[in-house]
């Protein structure tokens, strides 16, 4: 077999380009290739000395042939580690028409989930409502400011006018209150679950009698509406204890409390004060579990359940987990505290029960269920904090840069009921994420500063990726911060150390004076890696 004319043209001309930057010194070199097939994208390397690189397209070049749709492929001198790296598009040879898919969001979620589905095989055009600068000026979408997300006649409308055969929701609000039944009431396939099922993010109550029912494994609790009766729990119980609003609030409407005043206080504010509305006139007050906190990921089909690789994020604002709760400042994957027995034991225990306990609540739950899963340390074992019913952000963008598979197939597979069987391919790399948020979040925060030299992550290939978060142009056309957390610097590495290491080289050279972020994202898991290499 032989590589297509188009990919040998690649590696020729990459290899002209190493060994012009390097005078001639480069004179073997390794080819890696992401090969396409219908649920899959396994990596493929071949090693090349300089004599056989001419032959390259004709049979017998040692260069197998990976058919269909868009190719990563990366050319590497083995002689000074110097790359260069590319995608290369031939004709599609895998069957499966070009899918036109809109992305719902507007975040670093949104964005990751345009580049994951973009590098699918069988991926058309990508779509993103209402999407930000970023994400329309990396080319990773087409974005749509003026369609509102909120209006399901009027995306049920521009799916049909546009040929859209995959609309993926990336946040919580549109679930919860119904797009994907509404488009799929007009024959519009849609990955996410029904408002019913979603009711499972919306409400902490549900989820906990749905936990008590099913024999779940999770943390004790009790529910108020009652300030005064929770405050007597309170006491009774002691601190530290958890205070959870039940409903939606933009993930700030957990209090972990390490004294009784905080919590009381905590109640104070949710049900006296109602500082989050509704999302707060009803209280899950939760005993406190010491451990190490890990997300797990699944794409459901409604009985069949594909675990993602694990995850791991940093809630807290400051460095040491300090400070107050945050959407995520940050995240890694793979998570080194979820070992491969405890994956199994949270599939068995938790994923499962959940997905048959929905169906047989009949609300059958499709999409993806997002665990926060806690590790005891009394214990070693997995108990569930809550679940969301959507990917994870920033923890969507750390997977999103491992996986390997059709992303597109994978998703209609799940909205059809044909998960059963499907594997899934990722790097072996470890990938982590750096979040950059306004100074000021998660409280008050300026919007409108610039930011500028964000082109310094192109110089580290396809290693590192910059997913906006929450970004805007301004009159002179100068890019923006335009929210809480505005940038998400991913990168990539043999291990989690060099992961870290490429992030926030990349982070250090962004200039943005009106910026912050943490300064140890993944220190668990590089204290664990240097530990083993001692």
């Amino acid at each position: 077999m032989a590589l297509s004319s188009c990919r040998a043209n690649f590696v020729h001309s990459a290899v002209a380009t190493l060994n012009s930057s390097t005078q001639g010194r480069a004179t073997s070199f390794s080819v890696s290739l992401a090969r396409s097939t219908t649920n899959r994208l396994p990596l493929r390397s071949y090693s090349l000395s300089e004599s056989n690189v001419s032959g390259l397209g004709r049979r017998g070049a040692g260069c197998g042939r990976a058919s269909g749709g868009r190719l990563s492929v990366s050319v590497r001198s083995l002689n000074n580690n110097s790359q260069v790296a590319g995608d290369v598009s031939g004709d599609d040879k895998s069957g499966k028409e070009k899918v036109t898919v809109l992305v719902l969001g507007s975040g670093g979620r949104e964005h990751s989930l345009c580049y994951g589905l973009r590098r699918s095989a069988t991926c058309g055009v990508v779509f993103c409502a209402p999407g930000n600068a970023g994400i329309q000026l990396s080319g990773d979408a087409k974005c749509l400011p003026d369609l509102d997300i909120t209006n399901s006649l009027a995306v049920a409308e521009f799916c049909k006018e546009n040929g859209v055969g995959l609309v993926v929701v990336g946040p919580e609000g549109p679930l919860v209150s119904g797009m994907v039944d509404d488009l799929k009431g007009e024959g519009i396939p849609t990955f996410g679950p029904s408002a019913e099922a979603a009711t499972l993010e919306g409400s902490k109550s549900f989820m906990k009698n749905l936990c008590d029912k099913y024999q779940i494994p999770t943390a004790k609790y009790a529910c108020f509406t009652n300030a005064e009766k929770a405050k007597e729990y309170i006491q009774e119980q002691g601190a530290p204890i958890v205070v959870k609003a039940d409903g939606l609030a933009a993930g700030k409407g957990v209090v972990v409390a390490t004294a009784l005043s905080e919590a009381l206080d905590a109640v104070d504010s949710m049900l006296t004060e109602g500082i989050f509305g509704s999302a707060g006139g009803m209280l899950v007050v939760e005993e406190f579990l010491d451990g190490e906190e890990v997300s797990f990921f699944a794409i459901v089909d409604g009985e069949n359940a594909v675990p993602l690789v694990s995850a791991q994020d940093h809630k807290r604002v400051g460095d040491g987990d300090t400070g107050p709760n945050t959407g995520g400042m940050g995240a890694y994957s793979p998570a080194p505290a979820l070992t491969p027995e405890l994956e199994k034991m949270v599939m068995d225990t938790i994923v499962l029960p959940t997905v048959r306990g929905m169906a047989k609540e009949g609300c059958t739950f499709v999409g993806v269920l997002y665990a926060g899963i806690i590790i005891e340390k009394k214990n070693g074992l997995p108990k569930l904090l809550e679940y969301n019913v959507r990917f994870g952000d920033p923890e969507c963008q750390v997977l999103m840069m491992r996986l390997q598979s059709d992303l597109v197939q994978l998703l209609l597979a799940a909205c059809k009921g044909e998960l059963k069987g499907v594997e899934l391919e990722w790097t072996d790399d470890p990938a982590l994420v750096v979040v950059m948020a306004s100074n000021g979040y998660p409280g008050d925060y300026k919007k409108g500063t610039m930011i500028l030299n964000l082109e310094a992550a192109e110089r580290y290939g396809s290693k590192v990726k910059l997913f906006h978060a929450g970004t805007a142009l301004d009159s002179q056309e100068n890019i923006v911060a335009a929210g809480g957390r505005v940038l998400g610097i991913t990168a990539m590495g043999k291990d989690i150390v060099e992961a870290q290491k490429q992030a926030y080289e990349v982070v250090d050279q962004i200039n943005w004076e009106e910026g912050f972020c943490r300064r140890d994202i993944g220190w668990r898991a590089v204290e664990r890696c240097k530990e083993n290499v001692a």
